[in-house]
């Protein structure tokens, strides 16, 4: 089954690059946004299978973000992402309601899908 994804990352390129992971590897990628309030707007818009989602927004967090998307229920996977290790943020990322947390260093499909296994 073909899953649908919405891109939220503040840099185009890195964008770009996932992008063209994803549809390597079979993902539908729906939509981008650059900014929390825009993701926000198109998860709720797009109704992706999946939200991968950058921690450092330049409006708002990746926290902040997950958590508005999760008030009206489970909704779309959401999964964090940032160039960061995990460790930097402790338990915020559990607190926020995200599904799990890639490293953008080890970001791929095979993780991706690991994290959504996990969720089903």
């Amino acid at each position: 089954m073909q899953r649908s994804v919405l891109i939220v990352d503040d840099h185009d390129g890195f964008r770009t690059q996932v992008r063209a992971l994803l549809d390597a590897a079979g993902y539908d990628v729906v939509g981008e946004a650059g900014d929390g309030t825009t993701g926000v707007a198109e998860a709720t818009r797009l109704a992706p299978d999946l939200v991968l989602l950058d921690v450092q927004l330049p409006d708002m967090s990746g926290f902040d973000v997950a958590r508005r998307l999760r008030e009206h229920g489970p909704g779309p996977a959401i999964v964090l992402i940032s160039s960061r290790d995990r460790t930097d943020y402790g338990s915020r990322i559990e607190r926020s309601g995200a599904d799990g947390f890639i490293s953008k260093g080890e970001l791929s499909a095979h993780a991706i899908r690991s994290i959504l296994e996990a969720r089903a």
